[in-house]
């Protein structure tokens, strides 16, 4: 069985004998595959509750997507068509290598040009200034040239329905932190102030969102989403009742649809993102998000944040105050 090719990659077996009741019998283990999807005759099978089926294409990306897991993560990847001249040097110098490191670190350095880029993983090596997939977003002049999905699509929308009037449409693009940035203002310039001067004897402010939620939520849409084998955006529309952010790609590693969301359990599609948005300050610390933007939506009296996770995205639903 082992031998005979059909099942593609091998499997690591063992077999042994063991006896059981007085009874001897052979105990066959097959670990489980670290280099998924596993193929047999050529249809890659996949376990659907208590049923087999056979993988459709959205499942077997899921499984190409965990072999990387184990490998390197498509955040580094080189983009074979974009060049070194393509990346910032004045935002890398100027602003992302301070941030980085302590003055003194930077003074003491030595390194070329090339060879500081490749130590943060923004080249593939100095023989080999490729770009990659990180490098262009966190300092690439225009990184939509080279990943057209990189960006946020907003739509203010007048009323409850997505066929309702538009009153406000941007594509946002440009490098993770003009991408951030420019979003932040967006939501921020539609959050209306509420006086409230029935409640109390003076009157008190509110907005319709609490800000920290909506940035939580944001940067957790651009931190987790899927970068690889898309074209499609994050998506955040505001309808009169409520916003919705929609992540292109599903959970990831140790993140299922069934624990998504839990206390405690977090795992990184684009781990060197993360650094970088942590580097930048959009991320104090690892797994905080959801659980920020919950408290703070209570805090300000908004119905709970909404979440409705399928295996190719994870869209967030955030209502507005009564």
């Amino acid at each position: 069985m082992k031998a005979d090719g059909n099942i593609l990659p091998l499997p690591v077996l063992s077999v042994e004998k063991r006896n059981l009741k007085g009874a001897d019998m052979a105990v066959i283990t097959v670990l489980l595959s670290d280099m998924p999807p596993v193929k047999y005759e050529g249809r890659i099978w996949i376990r659907t509750g208590p049923r087999r089926a056979i993988a459709n294409e959205q499942e077997e990306r899921i499984l190409t997507e965990k072999r990387r897991y184990k490998n390197l993560p498509f955040d580094i990847y080189p983009i074979p068509t974009a060049k070194l001249s393509d990346l910032s040097r004045l935002v890398f110098e100027n602003d992302y290598l301070p941030t980085a490191f302590a003055a003194d670190i930077l003074e003491a350095n030595g390194r070329s040009y090339e060879e500081r880029l490749a130590s943060c993983k923004m080249i593939v090596s100095p023989l080999e200034p490729t770009p990659t997939v990180l490098g262009l977003l966190a300092l690439g002049k225009n990184p939509q040239d080279f990943l057209p999905g990189a960006c946020v699509q907003f739509l203010r929308i007048d009323g409850t329905e997505l066929a309702d009037p538009v009153i406000d449409e941007q594509k946002i693009g440009g490098s993770l932190v003009e991408m951030l940035r420019r979003t932040e203002e967006k939501l921020s310039a539609h959050n209306r102030l509420a006086i409230d001067i029935v409640s109390a004897a003076t009157d008190t402010k509110s907005l319709d969102y609490p800000p920290a939620a909506l940035q939580q939520i944001l940067y957790n849409a651009i931190l987790h989403r899927t970068y690889e084998s898309t074209n499609a955006p994050v998506r955040v529309y505001w309808f009169n009742d409520r916003i919705e952010m929609t992540s292109p790609g599903g959970p990831y590693g140790n993140v299922t649809i069934e624990n998504f969301g839990q206390p405690g359990i977090t795992d990184y599609r684009n781990p060197n993102i993360a650094d970088v948005l942590k580097t930048y300050g959009y991320i104090q610390a690892f797994g905080r998000g959801i659980a920020v933007a919950k408290r703070e939506m209570e805090k300000n009296a908004n119905p709970p944040v909404e979440f409705q996770v399928t295996q190719s995205a994870v869209l967030c639903i955030l209502r507005k105050k009564a």
